[in-house]
């Protein structure tokens, strides 16, 4: 089983030593997510310096906020550190994000995604200056840097899904219903055979929010509360959760964002929470975990523990749900 865990953001000390502790629970990597409050660059690089065998990735950095000059730096000199462990997790983000935080035009970003993906590739392992002018983003004369890093997409719709097909090392699916995976996937190997490309050279990753707690009902609302979030607030995530439960999402999203957290949260049904993530007890929940990575089309889990818990309901649930 090859299993991974994305650490949530407990407090800068904690989160590093969960990090860290990961290696020791048997995971065979290790990500951090990177919205407001840390550089998960930075961290990352912090977790290389006390870690030893352990893959280190970014889960996700947006592709808005650097440029593909940025990236392609940042992937290689955290691989360096990390001598040959990084993973270069990258996704769109929002609107609200990129818009907000930011202060750039949330424009074209599945375009945006390609040409970024793109000219990162080209940068890291090309063999001449890379000039590349793009619709969304462009470089001119830039030096390659002789070094191959994986690059993850975490692609949701269709459009997106395309990107991983024609130009990513792994997938990062999020939010897509564990029963509907394969035939997500099955438009992403027909698009990469279309490009010449095999599509067994595409690594299926998705996230996994798991909560683990001696009270199965409590690690269920746990879950249920994470569930509501993302349809709630990404108009992305609730179209890939409806894509399985229409009428459910679009009656989470309502509710969300009417201000209804509650009401938004009861709407997650048991259906929902055991198609989209892990909860339970230990035993349940290594059970289910177990049962996802049988899954024929998913060559890595993701563990990703809910923002929304506290530190050591964290730690519990990534020490029960790792290999160890």
């Amino acid at each position: 089983m090859h299993l991974g865990v994305v650490v949530p953001r407990v407090d800068d000390h904690s989160t590093i030593e969960l990090a860290v502790e990961a290696e020791g629970h048997g995971y065979d990597s290790v990500w951090l997510n990177e919205l407001w409050g840390a550089s998960s660059v930075v961290e990352l690089t912090d977790i290389a310096t006390r870690t030893d065998d352990i893959e280190i990735g970014s889960a996700i950095l947006n592709v808005f906020s650097r440029s593909p000059a940025v990236l392609a730096m940042t992937a290689t000199t955290l691989d360096r550190v990390s001598d040959g462990r990084a993973v270069l997790g990258l996704g769109t983000s929002t609107a609200r994000s990129i818009e907000n935080m930011h202060s750039m035009e949330f424009e074209r970003p599945v375009r945006r995604a390609h040409e970024t993906i793109d000219i990162i590739k080209q940068l890291m392992t090309g063999d001449e200056r890379v000039t590349y002018d793009g619709e969304a983003v462009s470089v001119r004369g830039v030096p390659p840097l002789d070094r191959d890093v994986p690059v993850y997409h975490a692609a949701l719709g269709p459009a997106n899904r395309r990107v991983v097909a024609r130009l990513a090392d792994g997938w990062l699916p999020h939010m897509i219903a564990f029963s509907e995976l394969e035939s997500a996937f099955d438009y992403i190997a027909e698009t990469a055979r279309d490009a010449d490309r095999d599509p067994d050279d595409i690594t299926v990753a998705p996230y996994v929010p798991a909560v683990v707690h001696e009270d199965s009902e409590r690690a269920t609302e746990e879950l249920r509360q994470h569930i509501a979030y993302y349809v709630g607030s990404g108009e992305g995530y609730r179209r890939a959760v409806a894509e399985t439960y229409p009428d459910r999402a679009e009656r989470i999203a309502d509710a969300w964002q009417a201000g209804d957290r509650g009401e938004a949260t009861e709407l997650v049904t048991d259906e929902m929470t055991a198609d989209l993530g892990i909860a339970g007890t230990p035993e349940q929940a290594r059970e289910k975990r177990d049962k996802i990575a049988d899954r024929a089309v998913i060559d890595r889990l993701l563990l990703t523990v809910p923002q929304q818990v506290d530190g050591e309901l964290a730690r519990k649930t990534i020490r029960a749900l790792g290999p160890n």
